[in-house]
């Protein structure tokens, strides 16, 4: 550069700004140097490595979207503009596992674990220094000994790469939305305030069709005829296995209940006291409890028929629901009179009354996982599922489910629940509990899905509906995480 010209330019410099900026100065600097016929070699750098004259940065590590607040294009209206939105393909573990894959293989990322991985990235977003710290690094650095082994791996892929691809990763669950198993029911009533569907311990389903009721073994898939009650002109309108021995209990439509025998096909016993139909049977042990539309709730003794029955006043309207405790102390019961009561196993009033749903309460449902929390459903004008906890009497949850709730169940080894549905969307809904967060909605049913009972071993259900189908579903995991057991915590 030509010394006039350099000191004109300085001189120029100083009469706009009073004292030179260190910025200033570095330009003018850079300016003399890229001019200068000395500059024969590029400027000295902290690093000992040359590098070419493009100076072209590594993006590895450096989060673009959150330094320059980048929004995708096809971002949802009402989103804030400086929010924080991934890629399109990495909400999914899948997604994440690609993305990663491509660090490794494009930018020399490294990963060999997702863990790593997403530890590395919250550390990321955690500190705003570390935004813009790896933007302007000017190369990848990979030591000699990956450069040397990478040439004569047969793998299209990197050791990285491929360690991250065989890292452990938890499998997606995934429920079938369609039935493994489809029975014919022919004469299955469409009556929300019956319960005609039971499994017994013993891997056998017990079903009420009109007038008979029948017993359908999950082993051998073998039919039989228990009873056929045409001849005393009586219909089916409950039925409920004992869960200590071979006995399944009958409610009638002229308010008697009968023991039966499975095993030999025999009745043991008929027990009157019942004005109406009895809608609603629940075993406790030797103790029978059954409920009717005569608005009463009789506990009998079955092993000594002619003892006196305890009697259950509290509810005003027909009682379509009963269910006992794991623990086998409290009772629950609910009604048509929109009531859902909690019984003490030693008293004859209720010791709690919940009156928040608007509707029949004929869902009842405890939780095997934490003692006292009690699960209940409303039907059509009320659509609600509720959780109770019954140790304070505290309201806990409730959720909307948009239609009328008509039985739920607790999954045995995980803290999830199901549900089904009639008015108006025929559906069965898988919960998981505390978020109330939908795992899964299973449709086929094109009737009112009224009556759902377990599988012995907790992961298959059966529904059935006024359609005359029993379905047969896949829904719950065998993973055993229940607080209550207390083998999980022996080491």
């Amino acid at each position: 550069m030509d010394p006039g010209f350099e000191r004109r330019l300085l001189m120029q410099q100083k009469a706009t700004s009073p004292a030179a900026s260190p910025i200033s100065s570095v330009r003018i600097r850079y300016f003399m140097h890229l001019n200068s016929p000395l500059s024969c070699s590029p400027v000295a750098s902290p690093s000992k490595e040359r590098y070419s004259d493009r100076f072209i940065p590594s993006r590895l590590g450096a989060a673009w979207k959150s330094n320059y607040n980048y929004v995708q294009e096809n971002n949802e209206p009402g989103t804030h503009s400086g929010s924080i939105t991934r890629e399109a393909g990495t909400e999914t573990k899948e997604g994440f596992a690609y993305q990663c894959l491509l660090k490794n293989e494009l930018l020399g990322a490294g990963i060999e674990d997702l863990k790593e991985c997403q530890l590395e990235d919250r550390k990321v977003l955690s500190s705003n220094s570390n935004y813009v710290h790896n933007v302007f690094q000017y190369q990848v650095r990979r030591s000699k000994k990956e450069e040397s082994s990478s040439a004569y791996s047969l793998s299209p892929v990197s050791k990285k790469s491929q360690r991250l691809l065989r890292s452990p990763r938890k499998s997606t669950r995934k429920i079938s939305k369609i039935p493994f198993k489809v029975l014919d029911a022919p004469e299955l009533q469409d009556d929300f305030y019956l319960n005609l569907v039971d499994w017994s311990a013993q891997n056998i389903l017990s079903v009420g069709l009109g007038t008979c009721v029948y017993l359908w073994s999950a082993c051998t898939s073998q039919v039989t005829k228990l009873c056929d009650l045409s001849s005393d002109g009586d219909s089916v309108t409950s039925v409920s296995w004992s869960e200590r021995n071979g006995l399944v209990s009958v409610g009638t439509y002229k308010g008697l209940v009968q023991i039966w025998d499975a095993s030999a096909q025999k009745k043991l016993l008929t027990m009157d006291g019942h004005s109406a139909r009895v809608g609603a049977l629940a075993w406790n042990g030797d103790m029978l409890s059954s409920g009717s539309r005569d608005r009463l709730i009789l506990q009998r003794d079955t092993r000594s028929p002619t003892q006196l029955e305890r009697r259950l006043v509290g509810h005003r309207q027909e009682v379509c629901g009963l269910k006992w405790s794991p623990d086998h102390q409290h009772l629950a019961s609910g009604g048509n009179d929109n009531k859902l009561l909690v019984w003490n196993l030693s008293g004859s009033t209720p010791i709690q009354q919940y009156s928040e749903h608007t509707a029949a309460v004929k869902a009842i449902s405890w939780s095997p996982h934490q003692h006292g929390l009690l699960a209940s459903g409303g039907g059509t004008a009320d659509r609600r599922i509720r959780f109770w906890n019954t140790l304070t009497g505290q309201p806990l949850q409730c959720v909307d489910t948009g239609s009328q709730v008509c039985n739920l169940a607790w999954s045995k080894h995980s803290n999830e629940l199901v549900s089904t549905h009639g008015y108006s969307q025929n559906q069965i809904l898988v919960w998981k509990y505390p978020s109330l967060t939908q795992v899964a909605k299973l449709t086929g049913h094109s009737f009112r899905v009224l009556y759902l009972a377990v599988s012995p071993d907790g992961e298959a259900i059966v529904t059935g509906a006024g359609d005359e189908t029993l379905r047969f579903w896949n829904v719950f995991s065998k993973e055993s995480k229940s607080e209550l057991n207390l083998f999980s915590r022996i080491r």
